[in-house]
């Protein structure tokens, strides 16, 4: 017998914050004032805990996806600008819409991320176990012939 468990059952309420806020377990271990290694045993000894966790993540996740979507795509919003009148000093409350273009770089990264067979940078070349080393080095020098040289 070791120990008896720090846990107590509010931690799993709190620990859905925490994770709705992104924190990763080494700052909930900070939080709980205990170590990642007691995180872990708590979501292995208290399955309340480990939903609670999923919970929050999966929010907090599915909210950076809403928002980096919103971005990729491009969007608007209801604002209000607060201008001052020069002449008589009254504030006015001027609601208007702000507008956001589409963001290349997230929709780059959420193509990637969520077609990366179409939108990967890298080609992966693959080699049958037959090729012989003479084979390869054919295509190799198949492929570079007409290219400067350094000197």
């Amino acid at each position: 017998m070791g120990r008896p468990s720090s846990y107590k059952p509010e931690y799993a309420e709190q620990a859905e914050k925490l994770c709705k806020l992104g924190a990763t377990d080494k700052e909930m271990a900070d939080f709980f004032e205990t170590t990642e290694q007691t995180i872990n045993a708590w979501k292995k000894a208290h399955p309340e805990f480990l939903e609670s966790l999923k919970r929050g993540k999966q929010e907090a996740d599915a909210n950076v996806a809403e928002r980096l979507y919103q971005r990729a795509t491009g969007y608007s919003h209801a604002a209000v600008k607060i201008v001052a009148n020069a002449t008589t000093g009254d504030v006015v409350q001027v609601p208007y819409t702000e507008h956001y273009p589409p963001d290349t770089t997230a929709a780059i990264f959420w193509l990637k991320n969520r077609a990366p067979q179409q939108w990967r940078d890298r080609q992966d070349h693959v080699h049958e176990a037959g090729d012989s080393l003479a084979e390869l080095l054919k295509a190799i020098d198949g492929r570079t012939r007409g290219l400067p040289t350094g000197g």
